[in-house]
């Protein structure tokens, strides 16, 4: 499968950072293989842990759906496999009719779709996987709004709309500076306020392509060769 399917996976969205002295969560898990690891091995034993500490109560909590679907993503990100990003896409997307008013299930949705268009092209990632451009971009649009008390959300638009296009740096640098003026209230949001923060030069400056290289490197996996 084309090697561009790594990218597929929807954005794990979680509260907190996993503490050194405590066992850590589904969340704290996914973001750590996603935002804090540069090995791959390292990534897919995180992810799978998630994957196995979820799935027994995913037929039943939100919480544990939501981070059950998004680690089966991941694993088809890491693994390069297009069951395990269908499979993904299918359990966001009942979840998405099942609470159409949860921020973060959005944003899942946005990632999937988006980052899909953004490594295969429209035609590819419509072809082999189902993703639209469109849909992507409703769901990212409808997140930022749901989510307008979080930096989580416009940082996280700001990234992966100027990967898409690196030709619209006036709609990325709307949202990497709405990042930087809104709440911060949970550690992944000061990590992607932080990063929004980091495309401002290089947007304000109109340079798109130097934007969406620091994008990729922020945006989940980014590091990992």
């Amino acid at each position: 499968m084309h090697s561009s399917l790594r990218g597929v996976a929807a954005v794990v969205l979680v509260a907190t950072l996993a503490g050194s002295a405590q066992a850590e969560s589904p969340r704290e898990a996914l973001i750590r293989a996603a935002f804090a690891t540069h090995d791959k091995a390292q990534a897919l034993a995180l992810v799978n842990e998630a994957i196995a500490e979820t799935r027994m109560a995913a037929s039943a909590d939100h919480e544990a759906q939501l981070q059950h679907a998004l680690g089966v993503g991941y694993r088809g990100q890491l693994t390069r496999s297009p069951s395990d990003a269908k499979a993904a896409h299918t359990a966001l997307e009942a979840i998405a009719a099942a609470d159409p008013h949860d921020a973060e299930t959005q944003v899942a949705l946005a990632g999937w779709h988006l980052t899909a268009v953004g490594d295969l092209g429209d035609f590819l990632a419509r072809a082999l996987l189902g993703a639209n451009r469109a849909k992507g971009l409703a769901a990212l649009d409808k997140a930022v709004e749901m989510g307008s008390n979080r930096a989580f959300f416009p940082a996280y638009a700001a990234l992966i709309r100027i990967k898409l296009d690196t030709s619209d740096t006036t709609t990325a640098l709307r949202l990497a500076e709405k990042a930087a003026a809104t709440p911060a209230p949970t550690s992944l949001d000061r990590i992607m306020q932080r990063a929004a923060a980091r495309l401002v030069p290089a947007l304000q400056a109109g340079k798109g392509d130097a934007a969406a290289r620091i994008a990729k490197q922020l945006l989940p996996f980014g590091t990992i060769s």
